[in-house]
Parts: structure tokens; C-alpha cells; sequence
């Protein structure tokens, strides 16, 4: 066999094994219900409770269009509605803040979207949007809006990435944030970034990347007063963390530190 022929069979072979440790780590998590045991540990009151008056905060993810079609598995539905339920679960037993129930999804483009501070995003490097988007994600983001992105990996979800929110906020750029910034301190301190890894790699491999996405970055954008309108999680999948974090034998270094920073970019938002 040649040198390239061993090279492709390795490579052929690298890829189905991710495929059958993500498959079967998707089966086991399938397995569990919402409000199984597992790091937040047992509800005592049912999943979600009812609050007597006005939420102060709604838990808001963006459907958006993707280059995907129709049912494609990078889409902003990835993990929903389950990792929002999840870690809105998770932010009500942690903090004090009087969350909403339900989480929503709403398109950039419905009005309604101004109503709410904080739109989270996931596979961005997916993104496709079209010129109505954009106008809309640019008016909220201008109003004091704040977009979490998460979930893509690799240079190339990186280079449509950038693309798109470059048509968002033209001129725009992109830093990586130091861990002295408040997002990292607003409620929790966080001191590392960690690689969050899909659920089949977390309970079945030492392997955290995807693609080439080999380490994890936590970058920003900020408006011309020096405000952190977006944060952008890259080679990292917080909402798999939100998601699983009630699994048995799910790491808990994962869905803790999915949980910290997901609850400080809520404070940060809330306060800035």
C-alpha cells in the first residue's frame, strides 16, 4: 500500500471514529430526561416554575438564515430547545436573577427583538443573512444590544464568520478579550478559557477540538464608547455544556465553566 493510500485510509478511519463517539454519546445523553440527577442535581420544584410578575430576564436565541438547507445540523436550532432550557435551569438555581421560564427564539428581523438585551447565536460560522438581517442585528447591536456567539470551529467557519458580522458592523474589530476584563468577573471569576468539546467527545474521548480548531478563544467587538456589544466563543460549544450538564458522567469542568461564562455575559449585559 502506498504512502498515500495509508495516509487516506488513516484519515477515512479518524473520521469515523468521531462520528460513532459523537453518535454514541448522543444516544446516551437521548437516554436521560431534562431533570434527571447530574451536576445542578435533582429539581426540587419541577424543571420550571412560574413567576408571579415580570421576568427581568428572557433567555433569547436568534434564528437567523444559514448557508445550510432545510433540517442541515449546523443551524441555529443546533441543541435547541433543550441547552436553553437547560441552562436557563441552570442560571435560576445559581443566581438570583428572575428568569423567564421559557426561552424564545426570535428572528433579527421581528421587532420584538429590541425588547430584549442579550441574543444568543450558535454555529455562526453558518451564518448566510440576508440584507434585512443584517440592517436589524446592526440597529440592535447600535441600540445596546448584546450578541453571544457560539459553537463553530476551524479557519473556515472563522472566515465566514467574519465575513458576515463584518457586513453587521463594517469597520468593526475583533479582539480577543484579556481575562481582566469585567465579562470574566461580572459574577463569577474566570481565569482560563476552556475548550468546551460536543458531548460525544466529553464522555468518550480526551479529544476537545473540532476541524482545526485546536484552541478555544473568547473574542470581542465594541462600539465606539468602549462597550463589548459581542462576544464570540470560537473551537468552543457552550451550549453542548448547557445541554448534557444533567447527564451522568458528563465532566463537570465542562458544564461549570459553560455555565460561568454564560452567566456573566447575562450580568455584564444586564449592567453595562
Amino acid at each position: 500500500m502506498g504512502l498515500q493510500r495509508q495516509r487516506d485510509v488513516i484519515s477515512n478511519n479518524r473520521i469515523i471514529l468521531s462520528a460513532l463517539l459523537a453518535f454514541l454519546g448522543l444516544m446516551a445523553a437521548f437516554a436521560q430526561p431534562l431533570n434527571s440527577p447530574g451536576p445542578l442535581g435533582p429539581p426540587s420544584d419541577g424543571p420550571f416554575t412560574q413567576y408571579h410578575g415580570t421576568p427581568e430576564f428572557t433567555f433569547v436565541r436568534m434564528v437567523y438564515t444559514g448557508l445550510g438547507p432545510s433540517g442541515y445540523y449546523k443551524a441555529w436550532y443546533t441543541d435547541w430547545p433543550k441547552s436553553d432550557r437547560q441552562f436557563i435551569l441552570g442560571v435560576r438555581r445559581l443566581t438570583n436573577i428572575r428568569v423567564a421560564s421559557e426561552p424564545r427564539t426570535i428572528a433579527p428581523t421581528d421587532p420584538e427583538m429590541f425588547d430584549y438585551p442579550f441574543i444568543y447565536s450558535v454555529e455562526c460560522g453558518h451564518w448566510n443573512l440576508t440584507e434585512q438581517e443584517v440592517t436589524a442585528l446592526r440597529e440592535y447591536l447600535n441600540r445596546g444590544g448584546f450578541l453571544f456567539c457560539d459553537d463553530f470551529w476551524g479557519s473556515w467557519e472563522w472566515t465566514n464568520f467574519e465575513r458576515q458580522i463584518s457586513r453587521i458592523l463594517p469597520g468593526s474589530k475583533i479582539v480577543e478579550l484579556p481575562m481582566s476584563h469585567p465579562i470574566f468577573h461580572s459574577y463569577y471569576n474566570i481565569n482560563r478559557i476552556v475548550q468546551i468539546p460536543n458531548v460525544g467527545n466529553a464522555m468518550y474521548s480526551d479529544q476537545t477540538h473540532e476541524q482545526d480548531g485546536f484552541h478555544p478563544h473568547c473574542r470581542g467587538i465594541f462600539d465606539e464608547r468602549g462597550r463589548l456589544i459581542v462576544i464570540i466563543n470560537w473551537n468552543t460549544d457552550l451550549g453542548d455544556a448547557w445541554e448534557w450538564a444533567d447527564l451522568p458522567g458528563f465532566p463537570a469542568r465542562f458544564s461549570t465553566y459553560a455555565y460561568q461564562i454564560g452567566i456573566n455575559a447575562i450580568v455584564y449585559a444586564m449592567s453595562h
